[in-house]
């Protein structure tokens, strides 16, 4: 049976003090253990955020602007339909994102 070198005992003995106290905090608080918080869905959440603050005077103009082209027999039905459909998707797409993720089971 050999002799450790007190320098090495030392290091080995804090070691497991370190990973003794680790385990402990783990133990003690696993949501700080853990965290489930994701920095990137906030960005998500506040990008998602700008960009519906952006849409909703830029609808409103579009909108705007449709009327106008139509009171001057200027309006294509397509134009009608396109911003129908790029407004719904636009302002739902939260909820498109949800039951697409609830389709695939994500």
């Amino acid at each position: 049976m050999s002799q450790l070198p007190t320098r090495e005992l030392t290091t080995r003995v804090l070691a497991h003090l370190v990973l003794t106290a680790a385990l402990a905090a783990t133990l003690c608080a696993p949501d700080l253990a853990l965290a489930q918080a994701s920095p990137f869905m906030t960005g998500a959440s506040s990008l998602q955020t700008n960009i519906l603050a952006w849409l909703t005077p830029v609808a409103i103009i579009l909108i705007m602007v449709l009327g106008g082209m139509a009171m001057a027999n200027r309006l294509s039905w397509g134009w009608c339909l396109g911003a129908i459909l790029g407004i719904a998707i636009g302002f739902g797409a939260p909820q498109i994102v949800t039951w697409v993720r609830g389709m695939f089971g994500v």
